[in-house]
């Protein structure tokens, strides 16, 4: 089950902090190549660590990380804590505020074999491979990734109520969410938040890219640290929110495909083998369609929007190998026949190819294929938490970017050490 430490955080000095909207940045997977070029012009901003520029972008952020640590732009905290998080926020068209309420510490980055972490979805090899080139060159956690815990008891609430009443920082972040920081410091608390969670499984709602680089540098380090009871490289920093009684937005990833040499009249006719296909109108019209039917999605191919809805009859030529948990899915579904069996890009593939990738923004979306960029977008639905959950405990994982879980974490608000001499602390009075 979940082991969790308190972290001996890392944050920018308490001047600094003031202004620490100016100092966040998104998390590496989802900023944007424009908000990376506005942020980079601040000198101090964390995209600097995140998602470092140069010819050996790593050792820059090590270079760096090092002169912040010397000059006390970044000061570690004196003693281990637990950070509450709240993020409050509004989804598109909604009035009503909501507030999703969780807290930051670090997790043990268990194998997935061990069943403490589960995952659901599958992830890019050369994300991967970054994060562990960042995580070995500077050891040091930007951001957090975010976990999902079920605890029916709402045990931990009272305590986060009671400290996000004194916050460290308050700010609202690039998506418009006002994100709330406090800290707690109290051994006794801390102790009930390590009691609670340990037996507790997670349940891995963002950031497999970086928890399997923290897996892999937990792998690579162990020979280092045979006698060491408390091991800074086995930890990882986690968001931990509780499935019940929390708001827990999920949003579509749509799919973007740049095969340039691909025929519309050839694809529209292998298309058709699988799906009804409608005309509904401009491109743009596809923004307010709901997918009221299970397997059905948006397809933008120039100026014109299709719906394109999956011939139900011909259910058991889908992935008949996979296990009923995943072949009901609409993106498993999608994945199968539209870019394997049609396109002919195999799961790896899928994986690694240039030819597709990811959006959560339906306005991009339509800029790409409109603008020539883009050859079609498929334009997905959301996927339910339920589901999520339930492939989660099958052991199975979907295809990479099935999930975008709302609000996300914001990166910089505080780090966390993979340095033995940093993280050296008596952790055993929390499990005593």
């Amino acid at each position: 089950m979940a082991e969790i430490l308190p972290i001996k955080a890392w944050r920018y000095e308490t001047q600094l902090g003031k202004n620490i909207e100016a100092l966040t940045a998104p998390l590496f997977d989802v900023v944007s190549s424009k908000q990376r070029e506005i942020l980079y012009q601040n000198p101090l901003n964390s995209i600097h660590l995140s998602v470092p520029q140069g010819e050996q972008p790593h050792l820059e952020a090590k270079h760096l990380l090092e002169r912040w640590k010397a000059e006390g732009i970044l000061v570690q905290d004196d003693a281990p804590s637990i950070y509450v998080y709240f993020q409050y926020f509004r989804l598109p068209g909604e009035q009503k505020e909501q507030c999703r309420k969780g807290f930051i510490a670090q997790i043990k980055a268990s194998e997935w074999e061990e069943g403490a972490i589960l995952r659901h979805e599958n992830t890019i090899v050369s994300a991967v491979t970054d994060r562990i080139d960042l995580l070995r060159a500077t050891e040091i956690q930007v951001s957090p990734t975010h976990g999902l815990y079920e605890d029916k008891d709402q045990a931990l609430e009272t305590f986060l109520d009671e400290a996000i009443e004194h916050p460290l920082y308050e700010l609202e972040d690039y998506q418009g969410v006002r994100e709330v920081l406090a800290r707690i410091t109290s051994p006794e608390v801390i102790k009930r938040f390590v009691q609670t969670m340990a037996d507790k499984k997670v349940i891995l709602a963002d950031g497999h890219h970086r928890i399997e680089a923290s897996i892999a540098y937990r792998k690579e380090r162990a020979k280092d640290f045979v006698d060491t009871k408390w091991v800074a490289s086995e930890y990882h920093l986690m968001y931990l929110t509780n499935v019940q009684g929390n708001h827990l937005e999920i949003l579509p990833t749509h799919r973007l495909y740049y095969g340039k040499e691909l025929s519309k009249d050839a694809f529209f006719n292998q298309l058709e083998a699988w799906f009804e296909i409608r005309l509904l109108g401009e491109a743009e019209e596809l923004s307010t369609y709901t997918f009221q039917r299970k397997w059905s999605f948006g397809l933008i191919w120039e100026d014109a929007s299709y719906v394109i809805k999956f011939r139900q009859e011909k259910f058991d030529q889908v992935a008949p190998a996979l296990p009923e948990v995943l072949r009901h899915l609409d993106l498993v579904l999608l994945h199968d026949l539209l870019f394997d069996k049609i396109l002919g890009l195999s799961s790896e593939q899928q994986r690694n190819s240039d030819l597709l990738a990811f959006e959560r923004n339906f306005s991009r979306c339509v800029q790409e294929v409109k603008g020539g960029k883009a050859t079609f977008a498929i334009i997905t639905r959301e996927i339910q938490l339920s589901q999520v959950i339930e492939v989660c405990n099958s052991g199975q994982v979907m295809p990479q970017k099935s999930t975008y879980f709302y609000p996300k974490a914001l990166g910089g608000m505080l780090f966390a050490t993979v340095n033995q001499k940093e993280f050296d602390y008596d952790y055993d009075q929390f499990f005593s």
